[in-house]
């Protein structure tokens, strides 16, 4: 009788083992084919990105782009445009962030970088931008409760113009 048993145990052990190489390899694969841990949407755009942040692309405005990054934990909302400068400022100011817009220094892209997917430099390699962030909930702005982050960095053009850029998560 115990060695029965003991045909079944290993039996069992045997099984189970192969089963998680299967599905190991699997994930593997799977991993492997999305671009490990993120991918970007391929359906989604200016649209999506806009109706998450709950900010509108002014009338008027030029150069509309956006795409959604999906990651495991939390998708990343990118969103540019060109319109005037005071419609820039008056969607920065709508975001409620405690800081105002202000100057930053000339930074090399982070890893991963994102508005480049756009087609885009990415904003904090610009001189002369301007940015600001802000935690909606934070600041009670019940329209965007769902978002966590806004980025916005506006770069002025001549002639009262700006490329709005704004990412969120």
């Amino acid at each position: 009788m115990n060695i029965r048993r003991g045909a079944h145990f290993f039996t069992a052990l045997a099984t189970v083992l192969l089963l998680a190489s299967c599905s190991g390899s699997d994930m593997n694969n799977r991993r492997a084919s999305e671009g490990r841990d993120w991918h970007w949407d391929k359906k989604a755009g200016a649209t999506e990105a806009s109706a998450f942040m709950n900010v509108a692309v002014p009338e008027g405005a030029t150069q509309a782009k956006g795409a959604v990054q999906v990651n495991p934990q939390e998708d990343i909302y990118l969103l540019s445009f060109v319109t005037s400068e005071k419609n820039a400022e008056d969607i920065a100011e709508d975001l409620h962030s405690e800081v105002p817009l202000k100057a930053q220094k000339k930074d090399f892209a982070p890893e991963g970088e994102r508005f480049g997917h756009l087609g885009l430099p990415e904003p904090q390699t610009l001189k002369g931008v301007r940015s600001t962030g802000v935690c909606p909930p934070c600041v009670k702005d019940d329209r965007r409760k769902k978002v966590q982050w806004i980025d916005i960095y506006v770069q002025a053009f001549k002639d009262d113009q700006a490329r709005v850029y704004l990412q969120a998560f």
